[in-house]
């Protein structure tokens, strides 16, 4: 990938628009990395008003974009979802049909699915507006638990900042996670939120609402080698266990189960990407039992398996070498 075209239309947003030119605009020749031709296209060169009252000039039609290897549509006024400028949609047609890059930061995927390149893809935008696109385009898989997604070359991505994490996953793609690792810590941002790059990144789990879970959260996740049950969790709460469950649900938006499930496959990427552990030493210290029981959980939550992610994503120069098991690993959790 060599070249970026980003379209702006007029009343677009200028954070989302930010994003797009702070991960593929800047020149990082002194971090060793090639930049980008980089450059905002407009339906015609002129003055473009942004949506919060201030404009820029922008100096390039639609013709970079015809020929970008990426191509980044930025959200546009909600008035403009039904429908999208043909040249536009030509554009990114004609993208989708010579194997470039497409990216919608957050509700730009409406631009997309204007112009009818997410029919019969899966995708997303917005949690607050996906209810929205689907009824406006069942032809669309749209899935709102989600960072961003993937789809061949289409990718589309939740609200504002998760459009940041869809561009690394985009240069990581390109780039290698050494490269993405360095422009993240340029940028002070994590190269990879909530576990990594893999096909899509679940929506993080919300943060305990409630102090009263607060220490048996904590406890679970310094006992993840351990069998949970959920009467165990209880009596710590000091609740009958059908009270912990239903608070447990609405405070963390999720079950003990799953959050317990969510948090094993969290550290089993960790020790993937920062150690040379085998599988089932990894899944020992993650609580999943067996290599086998980690890689069901790995795929089903990730859709890749706990080899092909370390093959991809380990960037540990000095990998850790913590000391053999005391004990043999445990039965699968009865929670996971």
């Amino acid at each position: 990938m060599k070249t970026v075209a980003v379209i702006v239309q007029a009343g677009f947003t200028p954070f989302e628009f930010g994003l797009a030119c702070e991960a593929f605009g800047l020149d990082r020749s002194d971090d060793g990395i090639e930049p980008f031709d980089f450059r905002v296209c407009a339906l015609e060169p002129g003055v473009v008003p942004s949506s919060i009252g201030y404009s820029i000039n922008v100096p390039n039609d639609l013709s970079f974009a015809d020929e970008a290897d990426l191509v980044v549509v930025t959200p546009v006024p909600r008035a403009a979802w039904a429908g999208v400028d043909p040249r536009i949609a030509e554009v990114l047609r004609r993208a989708v049909d010579r194997d470039a890059w497409v990216l919608s930061v957050c509700s730009g995927a409406f631009v997309l699915a204007a112009a009818g390149i997410l029919d019969g893809r899966r995708a997303t935008t917005h949690w607050k507006y996906a209810e929205r696109m689907t009824q406006m385009y069942p032809a669309i898989d749209v899935d709102p638990d989600v960072l961003y997604v993937q789809d061949g070359k289409v990718i589309t991505s939740a609200g504002s900042a998760a459009g940041l994490d869809a561009c690394l996953h985009l240069l990581r793609q390109e780039l290698g996670p050494e490269a993405t690792n360095t422009i993240a810590r340029r940028m002070v941002v994590p190269p990879q939120r909530d576990g990594g790059q893999a096909q899509f990144i679940v929506r993080p789990i919300p943060e305990t609402a409630s102090l009263s879970l607060a220490p048996v959260t904590d406890w679970m996740l310094e006992n993840l080698r351990e069998e949970l049950t959920v009467e165990q969790l209880a009596a710590k709460a000091h609740m009958s266990p059908r009270t912990f469950a239903r608070r447990f649900k609405a405070d963390l938006g999720a079950t003990p189960a799953a959050w317990l499930g969510r948090q094993r496959v969290l550290q089993a990427q960790r020790l993937l990407e920062r150690t040379d552990l085998g599988l089932d030493r990894v899944a020992y210290e993650c609580g999943f039992g067996s290599a086998a029981v980690m890689r069901q959980n790995f795929t089903r939550v990730l859709g890749t398996t706990p080899t092909a992610y370390r093959a991809r994503f380990s960037c540990s120069p000095t990998p850790a070498q913590p000391s053999a098991p005391a004990q043999p690993p445990t039965p699968a959790p009865a929670l996971a």
